[in-house]
């Protein structure tokens, strides 16, 4: 049983604002109150194009040859096993085993130029997903010193411009857990997603969905409706709160209820943080329990999706933005060593991956524009690197990171078009490179955020929210 307060105590017949802050900062959730009242100036949003981000990565690094840029023409030991197939894109060569996502091309657009020289995992995470390269490529843990993500920095540009009044939902969330939590070996934490130097309170609000075992995937087969719980990180043992062994009648809602009853009764709650005010009515709101319920969506979306982790972590980003949540990003997390850092066999790509990948993409740009969400929704997807023009001897490709293609849709996003090339063999882009710090300037661009605006770092320093980089403003309509 898990107690909030810990033992009672009193000062003056009254709950403390101590006790209160540890209530909602002990961990419960993520969230402390470090850099909470930081007095940093921000610009308000300027005019957007869309009001959320959908953020699927891939990581482990997709082949731009067997995803959306293959190289026919190239000599047959660099081209693959797999053939392009027609979509509604015109000069778009897109993998034989992407056929749903070939029939709503016309909905999205391929960068097909995106490189940097991080050739690391963690690294290569840590840049696109901040849009800064990190302190070093064998960053391999997130630290207090990181540089913010690009989620860390909506939500806390959110709170700063009052957009969050009357939303209950965190405005970054990630799905179905923090990155590393499946990976073969033990839970690791793999850095890029957290808000480093802006504090805790601007972490993601992350979900948490088991596998059976060390050797399960469940990115590669059906869930059950048992194991898609999407339960909060912090909601379980594991959150940070102590034990409660006084009182095994009541459960954690109840005791967060109970100081919720309290706290309005008391002086001290007038000056209680409002994230960790939000904190308590979280945990206490239905509303977020019914957000996070994937039994209420049809059976028959849910098949479209695909039933797999990946399928159904997809349907239930959709469901966070609809819900107000402004970043979502889902994982395709690295759990064994045949994922997208695909370094043998190519079977594994044709029988899960990219059937994966294919049905859950294109079941999500339909289900946005069949509710009128994806002119207001930007979908990107990528992963952190690509793989080596060659082969190597057990037909998997190795890291390349210096070219990679990303998928951009909604939000503006002009579909069934292509930005950039590459050269004739897929190893450079031919022309200027898409960097991560584009990427990141043409996502804040979309959600109406400009991206030269300064944040205070943990010295004071104002520091742009990105550097060296310039939004594709190409890419829109």
């Amino acid at each position: 049983m898990l107690h909030v307060l810990g033992s009672q105590q009193k000062v003056c017949d009254k709950t403390t604002r101590r006790q209160l802050l540890q209530a909602g900062g002990a961990g419960l959730l993520g969230l402390t109150v470090p850099r909470l009242l930081a007095a940093e100036e921000v610009q308000p949003l300027a005019t957007r194009r869309a009001k959320s981000v959908i953020f699927l990565f891939l990581f482990g690094g997709p082949s731009q040859f067997e995803t959306f840029d293959m190289k026919p023409d190239a000599p047959s030991d660099l081209r693959g096993p797999y053939s392009p197939i027609a979509s509604r894109t015109p000069g778009l060569r897109i993998c034989e085993h992407l056929p749903l996502t070939a029939s709503v091309s016309d909905k999205f657009c391929v960068i097909r130029n995106m490189s940097h020289p991080v050739n690391s995992h963690q690294g290569g995470s840590y840049y696109i997903q901040t849009g800064h390269r990190p302190p070093s490529p064998e960053s391999v843990v997130p630290t207090p010193g990181d540089r913010p993500s690009l989620g860390s920095l909506v939500e806390y540009l959110s709170q700063r411009s009052g957009s969050r009044v009357g939303q209950p939902l965190p405005h970054y969330f990630v799905v179905p857990n923090y990155l590393g939590r499946l990976h073969v070996g033990g839970h690791w934490r793999f850095p890029g997603e957290y808000a480093g130097w802006l504090g805790r309170p601007y972490d993601p609000m992350t979900t948490v969905v088991d596998k059976k075992n060390e050797q399960d995937n469940p990115y590669y087969r059906a869930c059950s409706d048992a194991e898609l719980t999407f339960q909060l990180q912090g909601q379980t043992n594991g959150g940070g709160l102590a034990l409660d062994r006084s009182n095994r009648r009541q459960s954690l809602l109840g005791q967060f209820d109970a100081q919720r009853r309290v706290a309005d009764q008391i002086d001290a709650y007038q000056d209680f943080d409002k994230l960790q005010r939000r904190a308590l009515s979280l945990v206490t709101d239905g509303g977020i329990n019914r957000t996070l319920d994937i039994r209420r969506e049809s059976q028959k979306l849910r098949d479209r999706y695909g039933r797999n982790l990946f399928g159904q972590s997809t349907l239930m980003a959709r469901r966070l933005v609809e819900a107000g949540v402004r970043f979502a990003t889902v994982h395709w997390d690295q759990v064994d060593g045949y994922n997208w850092d695909s370094h043998r066999s190519n079977h594994y790509l044709e029988k899960y991956l990219l059937p994966g990948l294919d049905q859950a993409l294109s079941a999500l740009l339909i289900d946005l524009d069949d509710r009128g969400l994806l002119d207001e929704t930007l979908v990107v997807c990528l992963g952190e690197m690509g793989r080596t023009p060659r082969p190597n001897k057990q037909w998997g490709r190795d890291h390349w990171s210096n070219l990679f293609p990303a998928i951009v849709a909604g939000g503006g996003i002009r579909g069934g078009t292509l930005y950039g090339k590459s050269d004739s063999t897929a190893s450079a882009p031919d022309g200027t490179p898409t960097t991560p710090e584009d990427l990141a300037a043409t996502i804040y661009h979309a959600l109406g955020i400009n991206p030269a605006i300064q944040v205070n770092d943990p010295l004071g320093r104002p520091t742009p929210l990105v550097t060296d980089g310039n939004p594709l403003v190409e890419l829109f309509g």
